[in-house]
């Protein structure tokens, strides 16, 4: 299996603004053609960890590595990297192709045809003129690659035909999207995307999240994310960076992070679920409201006080007869897909989802497969 290339390196990094740290002490690794979201709350510092890549902001310690290289002090044009906000920030008086095309018509000769090739331009120049590539004859052929590749850029994010739209007058999903073929047009190595999705509606936020994502495994382009949207941070990412007042409680995949928190935060955070207070018996068992359980892959001590995550969906409705454990339905919602239900146990109050229909008050029997019952070590001073 090849090794994946490190293309971000943030070692050690800090940032403090008025004697706290935004971000504290943090150091991650994000490679090559990866999607990779800081997941977290308002104020847990995945913006900042977000912009001190981009280079909007300077850590204050440690160091931010890209390709091999210290970027710590580079400005963000220097860097190899394109930013989406979430306010767009287009120009009005420029129609959908001149904002695309912005960026390229306002670099430097020697950046375009660095850009283009200056090989490629030169032959094509050729071409035009029959003999010597002249200046003209080049620009020509340059203005010709803008204009496919913000053409090539709008196709893309599905924006065909809309080249002389001016931007008041089209959707804000439209726009968006002309806000990342803005920056897709200029080949960046890594995109970073700083929540764009927040102000669309539901629907069309869903569907960009799958258009997102598809479009970055066509590219080959590092992402980085920011949101504070748990279901898009598992719908579209390879990696998940779940962030805390400015330190990393969980890096994982979507599917490690959901089936195995590693704290009360993380469980919580990610998904519904029932932390339910156990006693790690001894190998493969552990018992919790006052019954033992068959558990795997957990290597506790014996004895040892655990909480146990289970999600809701994880239960198994069963025959009351033939119950581990069995309780009263005290709430019953329907919620389309499922009912959720929430059931009391003795003094513990715990969340269902479930196919079947019950009525409060009625009693229901549950089941849990030892594959489904995860546990956690026990936080001090929580």
């Amino acid at each position: 299996m090849e090794k994946k290339k490190a293309l971000i390196e943030l070692i050690d990094v800090t940032k403090t603004y008025d004697d706290e740290n935004v971000v504290d002490n943090i150091s991650l690794t994000i490679f090559e053609n990866e999607f990779v979201t800081l997941l977290g709350p308002s104020g847990c510092g995945k913006t900042t960890t977000l912009r001190m890549i981009a280079g909007f902001v300077q850590p204050d310690k440690g160091s931010v590595i890209i390709n091999g290289k210290l970027f710590n002090d580079l400005p963000p044009y220097a860097r190899p990297i394109h930013t989406v906000f979430q306010r767009y920030a287009l120009f009005p008086h420029l129609n959908v192709f001149d904002n695309v095309a912005f960026g390229l018509n306002n670099r430097s000769w020697d950046y375009l045809t660095h850009f283009f090739g200056l090989d490629e331009v030169t032959e094509e120049a050729i071409k035009i003129t029959g003999g010597e590539p002249t200046k003209a004859a080049m620009k020509k052929v340059v203005k010709s690659k803008i204009d496919k590749a913000v053409r090539d850029a709008l196709t893309m994010v599905k924006l065909k035909g809309f080249e002389n739209r001016k931007v008041d007058q089209i959707s804000g999903g439209q726009q968006q999207r002309v806000a990342l073929a803005r920056a897709l047009v200029n080949r960046p190595q890594i995109l970073l995307l700083d929540e764009p999705l927040a102000a669309l509606d539901l629907k069309l936020r869903q569907a960009m999240q799958y258009e997102l994502k598809e479009m970055q495994r066509k590219l080959g382009i590092t992402f980085v994310f920011v949101t504070h949207d748990q279901e898009e941070a598992m719908t579209m990412s390879d990696r998940i960076v779940v962030m805390k007042d400015g330190v990393i409680q969980q890096l994982g995949t979507p599917k490690s992070i959901y089936n195995e928190p590693v704290n009360r935060y993380v469980a919580n955070f990610i998904g519904e679920s029932n932390i339910i207070p156990g006693t790690y018996v001894k190998k493969d068992l552990v018992n919790f409201l006052g019954v033992d359980f068959a558990c795997m892959g957990y290597n506790f001590a014996d004895g040892e006080k655990v909480d146990v995550v289970i999600r809701p969906e994880d239960f198994d409705v069963v025959d009351v007869t033939k119950a581990k454990i069995t309780g009263k339905v005290i709430f019953s919602l329907f919620k389309g897909v499922h009912n959720e239900l929430e059931v009391q146990i003795g003094e513990t109050v715990l969340l269902l989802h479930t196919y079947e229909s019950y009525e409060i008050g009625q009693p229901i029997g549950l089941s849990i497969d030892p594959y489904e019952i995860h546990m956690m070590k026990v936080e001090v001073n929580e």
